[in-house]
């Protein structure tokens, strides 16, 4: 069994986060869907368009030769493909197909249906209490992933975007 920290402190905070991200996770994920790392490298390479392994792999923060089997699965299943790079014929990127984008879409139709399935179990003044919460979490968890994410230098810079949107 594991030590819980008090509500108020970091420990806390950082198990109640994982908390709420798992279970919204295990929530949304169907039995026999697409691994968390294979929608993410999609929806990634259809939000910035064609990649290299290489970034791929850093972004995802995978190892080269796992996300160079990862594409491959998705190639297999017709939701990637990889294309040339047009200013360096020399270069392969990755490249979502339509089926893929499709797969993504339908994604986002059925985890939008279940959230909202699972919202309307809630009472109104309950429903009320979380959308605040909401509003209130999204930016600072949207600064701690880019915090994570951004190298410190630059972090300060990217605070007043991360939290304006």
């Amino acid at each position: 069994m594991r030590a819980k920290g008090s509500r108020h402190s970091p420990e806390g905070l950082a198990e109640a986060l994982g908390d709420v991200a798992l279970l919204v996770l295990r929530h949304l994920m169907a039995a026999g869907d697409l691994s968390l790392t294979s929608v993410s490298t999609l929806d990634r390479l259809g939000r910035h368009g064609p990649a290299r392994l290489t970034e791929l792999a850093a972004a995802e923060g995978v190892a080269q030769p796992s996300m160079t089997q990862l594409v491959h699965r998705l190639e297999q299943m017709g939701l990637a493909q990889r294309v040339r790079d047009p200013g360096d014929r020399r270069v392969v990127l990755v490249a979502v197909t339509d089926s893929g984008r499709e797969l993504l879409s339908e994604r986002r139709r059925v985890h939008h249906a279940r959230l909202m399935e699972l919202l309307s179990t809630l009472p109104t003044e309950d429903r009320q209490v979380l959308t605040e919460a909401m509003q209130t979490a999204r930016p600072l968890i949207r600064q701690l992933i880019l915090n994570a994410t951004t190298p410190p230098h630059r972090a300060g810079k990217a605070t007043a975007s991360a939290t304006s949107s």
